[in-house]
Formats: C-alpha cells, structure tokens, sequence
C-alpha cells in the first residue's frame, strides 16, 4: 500500500529536510520519496499543521503481563502505546513473574511481533527484584534484552550497583537505576514540604532522591559503565548529573512528562490520581527540571506509565497505590507544560534521538529509503483525554477533563498505520 503524507513539517536533525514542510511517499513500509508533487498513493493524510518525526521511544513503562493483566496487558499497552506516537517502548520488569529469564524475554517479543509498537523488554538487576543476588544479564542480553534494571524497585545496595556495572561492561549494556533510599521514604505519601505537614501527612523528601544519585555517581566514576536514572524529580539531583556529565562519566537521565506538570501546591489533596513517585515536587524542582531539559542535563522525556485498577486507587490517600497512566498523553503534558522553556524540536528531541542513543538502538532517520518509522503530531491542537476514549486497560490519570495542547495524530511503523484522526 502506497502512502502519501502531504505538506507535513519534518522534524529530524540527521534529515537535509529537516524543518521543511514536505511531501513523503511511503511506499510497503519503505520512505520511497520526500519532496515529490502529485504522487499517486491508496491513502492520503493531508491536515494543516502536520508534523512528522521519526519514531518516538519510550524508556519507562509499566506492564501487568504476566501475573497483572487486569491493570494492563501488552496487548493494551500497545494500543495505548500507539495512540500517544511510541514506536518503541522499553518495559519494565515488574511482572509476576520478574522479567529475569530467556523465556520471559521470548514472551515479550512474541507478543510484540505482531503489533504496530516495539515492546523491548528490560532484564531484572536483581533475581526477583529483590535488590540482592544478580541474575545472568549476559544471557538475558543475548536472548534480546535491551536494558537492565529492577524497574519500579529502586537499587539499595552499592555492592550490587558496583557489581552490575562491571557485569553489564563487556558488551556495553546500561544499567538503568530509579534513585531512592527506601528507608527515607517509608510510609511517604507526597512532598515533604508545608504542604504535606498542612495535610497531615508523611511526607516523601527530595533528601532520598539526592544521596542515591551522589552514591551512585561516585560509584560509577570507581567502576566506569553506563548508568541511567529513571524518573528525576528534584534540583539538587539534576545538578549532581550536571556535574557527572561536565566530569565526563558515563551518565544519563529521564523526566517523566507528567512531573512539572503539577507541585505540591497545585495538585488537588488527597485525589489518588495525583499520587505518584517520585512524587509532584516544589516549584524550585520544577524550575531545575526545566532548567535540566534546556541545557541538555536531562536527556530523555517519558511517560512514566503506571496502570493502577480501580481497586488499587478508590482508596484512602495512604493506601492507595502510586502511580498514573500517561502513554497516550506524554507528549501532550510535555507540549503543555513545558512549551514556554523548551522549544518544539528540542521537545521532540527527548522523545526521538536522545533515548535511542541511551539504548544504542539503529537511527531511523526521514530520507528516501529508509523504513517508515514515523510519529505524526499536531503540536497546537487541542484536546481533551477522556476515560472512555483511552486504550489503556486503567483510567487513573489526572489529566482526563483536562484540556491539553498537542495531539498525535498517528503512527508508521512495521508497516501498519495507525491513525487517531478521520481523514
């Protein structure tokens, strides 16, 4: 099937048409012409201020196959995955079972095959995310593994982060790490600041965030490797980075979309949605998580995709599970709330060539004869997410009713096309 996107502004740096507004012919899953007039194609997409990148790729994400369908499947993921312009998305490995042997990362590919979105798999640290005794990366590599980490539990001990760093060294993999002492955080619900002392609640310090990312920095600079932070959330974390990197370690480091999006003062007190972790920080973090992404210290955007059942949030704030789901809005919360620092082709830059570089994955770039891997978005069309019109199995986000500004409009890929629009 022949493809035509019409008049559609590209945005890919490694392109000669890079900012140009260009005609683009797909042609069976393969770029076949850019800049062409008249071309003759089965379906058209043609909307004024279309925009195109290539592929999107997501470096955090939660999945409740196997063990935890009822929150999320990959199934779902994908499609939710799809809709919010990921081409590729690395999942976590907190199932039931962990992702820590040749089948389970089998599985994953398996169910992937077929669907419009690569689901990589990440290979667990630690033998059931335990944080203790580590498992055979080498092998979980060679079976396709394309990270490593123990997701959603954060590495405590600095003997196993010493250990899985030299481990990892022989075939170049990344160690990824979500900085938190979990001592410091026990029993934490938000920020702690004024407002978690006003809400009589435990509150969760930028203090935890801060000393594992000194330690692990210091332990990376002993051992050499590549390390990755998931998730950062505080100033003096993006600043410890920001000097690591200036030092010429081995470094990198994420931002969920969702976190400047709200502080602790302006999420509502004890709706559930707004609880996640690391959780909504001060207006100083924010204003250094924006400063991060400008100067290039913060490397990649995610979704931080967290399915919660309804079960799991209808609860009292402190029983509640943590977590949102945000792969269909990631770019839309980015566009919204950090437009004023970030321009639009650094923006999509954390979405496209940064975490492609983190994962050492191939470059997918917009030239004739390359295959369509593609993201179309509308960076100034407004929508608002609803929980009847998500694909993800879970609803627990606080940005359905919101009005939001920026839209995937849809997705080329393995050779399917996926559209979230009627042309």
């Amino acid at each position: 099937m022949k493809l035509l996107l019409k008049a559609v502004r590209i945005y890919d740096p490694s392109s000669i048409f890079h900012l140009q507004q260009q005609n683009i012919l797909i042609d069976n899953g393969l770029i076949t012409s850019i800049g062409g007039n008249d071309q003759q194609a089965d379906q058209t997409i043609e909307m004024e201020g279309l925009c195109v990148s290539p592929g999107w790729v997501d470096l955090y994400a939660q999945v409740g196959e196997p063990g935890l369908e009822h929150k999320e499947d990959l199934e779902s993921l994908g499609e939710a995955a799809a809709a919010g312009g990921f081409t590729d998305v690395l999942c976590m490995p907190n199932v039931q079972p962990v992702v820590q042997t040749k089948g389970a990362i089998n599985f994953i590919k398996a169910k992937s095959a077929g669907l419009p979105v690569n689901l990589m798999p990440t290979g667990a640290v630690t033998v059931d995310t335990q944080g203790k005794e580590l498992t055979e990366m080498i092998d979980l590599q060679r079976a396709g593994a394309v990270a490593f980490s123990d997701g959603a539990k954060p590495l405590q001990a600095a003997e196993v982060i010493v250990k899985a760093l030299q481990y990892l060294q022989p075939f170049d993999g990344v160690l990824i790490n979500r900085p938190e002492h979990t001592r410091l955080t026990e029993y934490g619900q938000v920020h702690e600041g004024i407002v978690s002392t006003q809400l009589g609640m435990k509150g969760i310090p930028a203090l935890a965030e801060e000393v594992m990312v000194t330690r692990d920095l210091q332990l990376l600079e002993y051992t050499g490797g590549r390390l990755h932070f998931s998730l950062i959330s505080t100033a003096a974390a993006v600043e410890a980075i920001r000097a690591a990197k200036a030092k010429g370690l081995h470094v990198s480091c994420d931002v969920a979309s969702y976190q400047v999006a709200y502080t602790d003062h302006t999420m509502v007190p004890f709706d559930t949605n707004y609880k996640v972790s690391p959780p909504f920080r001060s207006e100083a973090d924010k204003e250094a998580i924006l400063q991060g992404l400008a100067d290039g210290t913060i490397d990649a955007i995610v979704s931080g995709h967290q399915p919660q059942d309804t079960e799991s949030k209808k609860l009292e704030f402190d029983l509640a599970d943590f977590g949102i789901i945000n792969l269909e809005t990631a770019f839309a919360v980015a566009n919204t709330t950090m437009c004023d620092t970030l321009p639009l082709e650094q923006l999509i830059d954390k979405f496209t060539t940064a975490p492609r570089q983190i994962l050492q994955m191939p470059a997918f770039g917009i030239a004739e004869g390359a295959p369509a891997c593609l993201t179309l978005f509308h960076p100034e069309l407004k929508w608002t997410p609803s929980a009847a019109g998500t694909r993800s199995k879970s609803k627990n986000s606080p940005f359905l009713g919101r009005e939001l500004t920026g839209k995937v409009i849809g997705l080329v890929n393995k050779g399917q096309v996926v559209l979230n629009h009627s042309f």
